[in-house]
């Protein structure tokens, strides 16, 4: 194996494949897009414009709507999905246990659903025409007037929330769970000798112990919530007017409806510096909490 590791044309041809498939998947058509950002044009032929695309971005009444709605939902999906999914993992590790196979299970198998599905049921659950959905026969039951969810940017706000809380709450209650496995019994015990029991051995052991965890968490929630398409396409279709309308959804808009490629690039190029800048905003404020943990 060391003689194998040492002979670089042994590495080349054992990585080769997968780099140049990665690079042909991934790598080239992310600077196809950048190059993209700074013309004009459709697939007939392209017109370097430089910055104008940026410029217009600045300028487009849109972008406060698409951008407000990108971020509330990002950041109040997150920390729902973390939240919630901590202490599902709580519950699981110290009420349910060992029983907590089938619980997990069944909380687990939304994520598995085909996400337009999802979105579909939803719009079904929360209709009002041409017949009410479950949710206003269940509000006419006591007496209230059926409610047009999408109709209104709050509800439909709401109705997302709801929806992706549903779809992907199993998802981080598994993953924080496999991060409380990893706390070491005997220093459970031990606190639970020295007297810390119920939100105090939770707050002063589990919490420090499962940060790397509940950081990782928070990583993949917010780049998924932020780049979040098919279920709000399958929902609202980004209505009513822009109000719920991801700035994924406009890019696709931009792009494949309104046929302008280099806006729909600078709109991909904006929403993949706004995930990278979040990301190391993140990493660094978990760095400062572990140097105030270490103090």
């Amino acid at each position: 194996m060391k003689n194998v590791l040492g002979d670089k044309r042994a590495i080349l041809i054992l990585l080769g494949p997968a780099l140049l498939f990665y690079t042909l998947v991934k790598i080239v058509p992310v600077l196809w897009s950048f190059g993209l950002s700074f013309t004009q044009g459709d697939l007939r032929g392209f017109e370097f414009v430089g910055f104008d695309n940026f410029v217009t971005l600045i300028n487009d009444p849109n972008t406060p709507t698409v951008l407000w709605f990108t971020f509330k939902y990002a950041i109040l999906a997150t920390v729902c999905q973390v939240t919630v999914g901590y202490f599902l993992a709580l519950f699981y590790v110290f009420v349910l246990r060992k029983s907590s196979t089938l619980i997990r299970t069944l909380v687990f198998f939304p994520v598995v659903l085909p996400t337009v599905a999802v979105g579909l049921m939803f719009r079904r659950f929360f209709e009002v025409a041409p017949q009410n959905g479950p949710v206003n026969d269940i509000l006419n039951l006591f007496g209230i007037d059926a409610v047009d969810w999408f109709a209104q940017p709050g509800t439909a706000f709401a109705v997302i929330i709801i929806m992706d809380l549903w779809r992907s709450i199993g998802f981080y209650a598994v993953l924080l769970y496999a991060g409380l496995l990893d706390v070491p019994e005997e220093l459970l015990e031990s606190a639970r000798l020295d007297g810390a029991t119920g939100l105090k051995l939770v707050r002063h052991i589990v919490v420090p112990l499962s940060l790397p965890v509940l950081l990782s968490s928070v990583i993949f929630s917010l780049n998924a919530t932020l780049k979040v398409f098919d279920s709000v396409l399958a929902l609202t279709n980004g209505g009513p007017g822009w109000d719920t309308s991801p700035l994924t959804l406009y890019m696709y808009k931009t792009t494949f409806t309104y046929q302008d490629y280099g806006y729909g690039s600078t709109l991909a190029l904006t929403l993949t510096i706004i995930c990278f800048l979040l990301t190391i905003v993140v990493f660094k404020f978990s760095r400062k909490d572990n140097t105030k943990a270490t103090a």
